[in-house]
């Protein structure tokens, strides 16, 4: 008799095996873009990220940062190893549970089966395993920083866990299985709250093994149940439990005005010795099912308990100190993510719905001489009658969505949705594109890795789409093979093991639809969002196993040795991963790809020493934040993050000195910025100053709460206004002419008064953060703004922004036109050709995704050229071609193909006198453009975007034509014009 035991450890190991070797070499080797950047640094120094946070992500991450032994430039490797082994024992946890549903489905114990059935469920197992090891969502998030990879581990090892508890006959040692799947949970509250949606349905294995006859009714309250316990974990726990400190706190502080933390002290004393003595009563009174539950509850805590690094680092106000958690009121915000906006679920108002009224919420306090002090109420919104309805899908009123919505619904303007339309939006886009694509992407086929893609279908060769398409890294063509063999492992397992069917269909609509249903995505998302739903992946992938066994079944007609068939089936399900991991390589290796620190070094390097920075979120700031606090890189320049900026903790942060950052100057007082005071200054126009108001002077009046600029709110209370759209800032002209900051040319147009037009528009506190200091600096600190943020957000101070690099510098001169800033062509020179960093930019054998060749290449393409093109008009012309020889050198067309901005480079080219080389690249975009408009049009996909490829086309008429290139212009031309016609776009 063969060993089960032995082959099944040996395969399980070996399948862990290859999904490290898969993780380990295409690992990025530094921080990756988005949320990877700041949680590398803050498993670094054990700081606060963003809220709810990710504790024991943290903690492990902090140990793994060890072992790079004090090198700074290893400490993200290791942090990312974090991932990688998370993501390889996910793996080896799913092999385990597919070998064990598999035997359930066989019908025999693993001691019982021959030879055949061990091959049988050893195939099915590995092919299972593999095909989520190389799944497109899974392999993004094992090879970084993230904390999906090991949520993804949680999922796999909590399922194992309960199907083992499963397994075991002998109810003592088999309460011991789900008290140690409480404490899983309990822990992966501190890495992600997607692990707790599995339990609803893990309550139904509970009840199909105490209940050996269920029932429709006996199924429904199991599930229910567990429903039920989801609630208690997520509300009453994780918020519900300090919440209720909380209350207790201020009771304790405020009204028997004992010292703070002492009401906390006593309901923690009070929690656990009720905690204990109950689980010690139900033990001495033999009551198993209590104790079995309130030991479950206390390893839920004790897991949970993670959650006292967010406490106590905060306490110690570390640089990065998200909302600022140190006391338990703020913890609660914390913990309900309270900075975020709220989704409504199944009755709430639309996006055309307008408030009529507010009414004051919930209190909230503020530490203050001892005391909680009452500071604001949260606002509660009444809407009016009939602005409410059922299941409102389409609710979001930020800039852009309301049309998006009434784009994807065929809303008029001004038409109120009904549910028909809401229903629409939920199947067409919150399913159908936010997910079901998604899901098309990892089991049938992707069409590229750019925003938006299609899937990719096994009829569709590379010969129907456009060069960029067809050779774009993310072109995988999957064959529909996983798909297909995954709904036979369903229709298998309807066969065979009902009751297990209808489990793994529930944890597979919890963890896939009901999380779109649950997340109410708006219409627009930062980027794609499939790593979200990677635990519908993992269960898809326990029926791929499946599979096997299904064909294996069918090989019965042809092959009669069942040892054969089961053999045969492996090996022939076994190419299913192996295309996977084959089409899959290229697009997910990050090795060798460094840009990402890169360009945040160079963000910082265009500013000068003891710089003030306002820079935008996710993509602009945690890269930044990463070279500061891990590598030490310039950790004089102060980073201002604008979405953080009109926070009281942020504001209060800014006070204080950071790194070799001193603190900001601030003219108004804490009390001016706490939470609920000059949130929103309206726009009121007061005629006396309808010229202009001095900004000093404003500000002042705002910090003595002067009744000059204020006006009465609907509620009542009194706000300030901003009473001109035009502000003006006094001058020193001697004290910034001896600074020399001002270029030898510019100083004519130095004044003792710098005056802008900030429009009538209202202010957000954010925006009266980076007034106060931009009037309070006083010219001593360099203050900038990143070119990434985008002109709306300079505070209509465009006129006195000077280009450095990446980053424009306020300064007190005004050039007139300048509507995007005005270029220092020998400071930015300096920056961009001797500051600035490209690893592995140019090498064609590293993968940049649709991350790097945004924003990132973009950014650098435009500063590039914004500097030619001044060198070009001040007759720099040695110098201008370098700049563009730097340029295309840097980021060439194979590596990194030519976009909107490299359109611009064809008229440098022509003008530093490189006409061959302008055509050539001309050539080649036209060429580009062509193909992608024509594959547009042909497959009638009139969501996808021609305005990037029509621009090209224009701007390289426009150039050609400039440069006397007539003949050139005009086959280009006639191109344009015949996409404006197929476009129905050309005026004629």
């Amino acid at each position: 008799m063969i060993s089960f035991k032995k082959w099944n450890d040996l395969a399980g190991w070996a399948v862990l095996a290859a999904a490290l070797v898969t993780y380990v070499l295409t690992m990025e080797r530094t921080a990756s873009f988005w949320d990877c950047g700041e949680f590398i640094a803050c498993a670094f120094k054990l700081q606060v990220p963003h809220p709810p946070g990710a504790p024991l992500f943290l903690l492990i991450g902090r140990l793994f940062a060890l072992l790079a032994f004090g090198d700074l430039t290893k400490v993200a490797y290791w942090v990312n190893m974090v991932s990688v082994l998370s993501s390889a024992f996910t793996i080896f946890f799913l092999f385990k549970t597919i070998s064990m549903l598999a035997w359930k489905l066989i019908g025999k114990r693993p001691g019982e089966g021959n030879a055949t059935d061990v091959l049988l469920v050893t195939g099915a197992a590995v092919v299972g395993a593999l095909a989520y090891a190389w799944s497109d969502s899974l392999w993004f998030s094992a090879v970084e920083a993230e904390v999906y990879g090991m949520s993804s581990f949680f999922t796999a090892i909590v399922i194992w866990a309960v199907f083992k508890w499963e397994a075991i006959e002998d109810p003592a040692a088999a309460n011991r299985w789900l008290i140690l799947t409480a404490y899983l949970v309990g822990l992966s509250i501190g890495v992600h709250l997607l692990n707790l949606v599995t339990i609803p349905a893990l309550a139904l294995v509970y009840y199909f093994k105490k209940y050996p006859r269920p029932g429709f009714l006996g199924a429904s309250i199991a599930f229910l149940t567990g429903l039920l316990i989801l609630g208690i974990i997520n509300a009453g726990i994780i918020p519900g439990l300090p919440e209720l400190a909380g209350k207790v706190e201020i009771f304790f502080v405020n009204t028997l005005g004992l010292p703070y933390n002492t009401g906390i002290a006593f309901f923690t004393v009070i929690f656990l010795s009720g905690l204990v003595w109950s689980i010690r009563y139900s033990h001495r009174t033999g009551r198993a099912l209590l104790n079995t539950g309130l030991l479950s509850l206390a390893f839920i805590l004790i897991g949970y308990a993670s959650y006292a690094l967010v406490l106590v680092r905060s306490g110690y106000n570390t640089p990065i100190n998200e909302n600022n958690p140190s006391d338990v009121l703020r913890f609660v915000y914390y913990l309900k993510r309270g900075q975020y906006e709220s989704r409504p679920l199944l009755y709430g108002p639309s996006f055309v719905s307008r408030p009529v009224s507010q009414k004051r919420g919930a209190p909230v306090y503020a530490k203050k001489d001892g005391k909680y002090v009452l500071i604001d109420y949260k606002a509660v919104y009444e809407y009016e009658p009939g602005a409410n309805m059922l299941l409102p899908r389409m609710y979001s009123s930020m800039p852009g969505h309301p049309q998006l919505y009434r784009q994807m619904t065929g809303l008029a303007e001004g038409q109120k949705p009904t549910l028909r339309h809401n229903l629409s939006y939920l199947f067409s886009h919150q399913l159908g594109h936010m997910y079901w694509r998604y899901f098309l992407w990892n089991f049938v086929g992707r069409e590229s890795d750019r925003e938006g893609a299609g899937i990719l279908m096994p009829w569709q060769t590379s010969g129907a789409f456009p060069e960029s398409i067809s050779r774009n890294r993310g072109h995988n063509n999957f064959l529909m093979l996983p798909f297909l063999l995954g709904i036979a492992g369903i229709v298998y397992m309807y066969y065979h093991r009902r009751r297990d069917l209808l489990v793994l269909g529930f944890l597979f609509a919890l963890t896939g639809v009901a999380l779109v249903v649950y997340l109410n995505s708006p219409p627009t998302e930062p980027r794609e969002r499939d790593y979200i739903y990677v635990g519908s992946f993992y269960i898809f992938c326990v029926w791929i196993g499946f599979g096997v066994m299904a064909v294996a079944r069918l090989l019965e007609k042809i092959i009669q040795r069942p040892a054969l068939q089961a053999a045969m089936a492996g090996l022939a399900c076994l190419s299913v991963p192996a295309i996977m991991v084959v089409k899959g390589w290229d697009n997910h290796d990050r090795a060798d790809r460094y840009h990402s620190v890169d360009f945040a070094r160079n963000i910082l390097n265009s500013c000068a020493p003891n710089a003030i920075l306002f820079t935008g979120g996710d993509n602009d700031t945690f890269p930044l934040w990463y070279v500061q606090e891990v590598e030490g890189f310039r950790t004089d320049v102060r980073v201002c993050v604008q979405t953080f900026l009109g926070a009281d903790w942020y504001i209060q942060q800014l006070k204080r000195k950071i790194n070799q950052s001193d603190a900001l100057p601030l003219s108004l007082d804490s009390g001016n910025y706490q939470l609920g005071k000059n949130e929103y200054l309206p726009f009121y126009e007061i005629p006396s100053v309808k010229g202009g108001i001095n900004l000093k002077e404003y500000l002042d009046l705002i910090r003595q709460d002067n009744k000059a600029i204020q006006v009465p709110l609907t509620s009542g209370d009194m706000t300030a206004i901003l009473p001109s759209s035009t502000l003006f800032l006094p001058v020193d002209t001697r004290a910034v002419k001896k600074m020399n900051i001002v270029q030898r040319d510019l100083v004519p147009y130095l004044s003792d008064s710098m005056s802008w037009k900030i429009g009538e528009t209202d202010l957000l506190k954010g925006d009266l953060v980076m007034l106060d200091i931009i009037a309070s600096n006083n010219w001593k600190r360099p203050v900038y703004f990143s070119s990434t943020m985008g002109s709306s957000h300079n505070l209509g101070l465009q006129e006195y922004l000077q280009l450095e690099g990446y980053a424009y510098r306020l300064l007190p001169v005004r050039v007139p036109g300048a509507s995007d800033g005005y270029v220092n062509s020998d400071v930015m020179y300096d920056n961009m050709m001797n500051k600035m960093y490209w690893r592995e930019m140019n090498n064609p054998k590293v993968y940049y995704d649709d991350t790097y060749v945004g924003s990132p290449v973009v950014t650098a393409r435009l500063s590039f050229l914004r500097l030619a093109q001044q060198l070009i008009a001040e007759n720099r012309i040695d110098k201008a071609r370098k700049v563009v020889d730097k340029a295309m050198a840097v980021m060439p067309d194979d590596t990194i193909p030519y976009d909107q901005v490299s359109a611009g480079f064809i008229g440098a080219l022509f003008d530093v006198g490189e006409k061959e080389r302008a055509l050539d690249s001309a050539r080649t975009m036209a060429i580009r453009s062509d193909e992608n408009l024509s594959w547009i049009k042909s497959r009638d996909r009139g969501s996808r975007n021609v305005n990037t490829d029509l621009f090209i086309l224009q701007s390289i008429v426009r150039e050609c034509r400039r440069a006397r290139q007539d003949k050139e212009a005009d086959r280009f031309e006639a191109i344009f014009k015949k996409h404006l016609v197929a476009f129905n776009m050309y005026g004629g």
